[in-house]
């Protein structure tokens, strides 16, 4: 994208309640001429991806997506390696640093971003050292609590999906992946072809949950065979219409659900 002159407005949008409801804000109450952008991993669900295309709509500008030019399928055969939560690449190498490096280039820039004033401890992203790029965190600055952003939300009319964050993201409840096996197969799937083939590649089983969680079973594959003998986790929502109604924020990242 051509960079333009003057200072530049981001508000980087990762789809979740927070900047969902910062974006509209800003609309609503400080009009400008923004660039609202997002950081896809290509491991999103379609849910996901219709509620970014609506959310553009909503805002009359197009929600320009900054990559980091291999998405996470790619990355795992990379590194033959997944994601966990000792080595948490995904988000880095995925948001954080195609977003840096973006951002860097739009300076000088406002970065807007959708921390909330309940949630005074969080500081936001910490950017590496760039001249000319400043943070603000307009909800804070409202005092926006979460049931403050969840009331702006239903006002218009708007609904976030109950997950923000990948479709195989190793943090993931275990509710969470009963629901992507019932309603997304082909995901499941795949993620499960990944995991057999890291462990494959390394001599040794390697898996997106930790084997150490819960009793069930860590791998997918004895994970989907538990599921079709029809054990379902507890309070996992039993409805076809499984992703509409649920307040929480399942996904742990908060960048992904920011």
């Amino acid at each position: 994208m051509p960079r333009q002159s003057g200072v530049q407005h981001v508000v980087a949008l990762s789809g979740g309640k927070d900047s969902t409801a910062l974006a509209l804000w800003l609309a609503e109450n400080e009009p400008r001429d923004y660039q609202f952008v997002c950081t896809p991993t290509g491991d999103e669900l379609p849910e996901m991806i219709e509620h970014w295309i609506k959310l553009g709509k909503m805002l009359g500008s197009r929600i320009l997506p900054v990559t980091a030019g291999k998405g996470l399928s790619a990355l795992i055969e990379q590194h033959t390696m997944l994601p966990n939560h000792r080595a948490r690449w995904c988000t880095r190498q995925l948001k954080l640093e195609p977003y840096y490096r973006w951002l860097a280039q739009q300076a000088p820039a406002v970065s807007y971003v959708g921390l909330r004033a309940d949630e005074s401890e969080r500081q936001g992203m910490v950017f590496p050292e760039t001249d000319g790029i400043t943070m603000r965190f307009p909800l804070r600055e409202q005092g926006f609590t979460e049931a403050d952003v969840w009331a702006f939300l239903d006002e218009r009319g708007v609904e976030i999906p109950a997950r923000t964050d990948c479709a195989r993201c190793y943090h993931q409840t275990l509710g969470e992946w009963w629901r992507l096996w019932k309603m997304h197969p082909d995901l499941f799937e795949a993620a499960m072809l990944e995991e057999e083939w890291v462990s494959e590649q390394r001599g040794e089983t390697y898996t997106f949950r930790n084997p150490s969680r819960d009793s069930w079973p860590a791998g997918l594959r004895d994970l989907r065979a538990e599921f079709e003998k029809g054990r379902v986790p507890p309070r996992t929502v039993q409805q076809i219409d499984m992703f509409r109604g649920e307040r929480r924020m399942t996904g742990a990242c908060r960048v992904c659900s920011l």
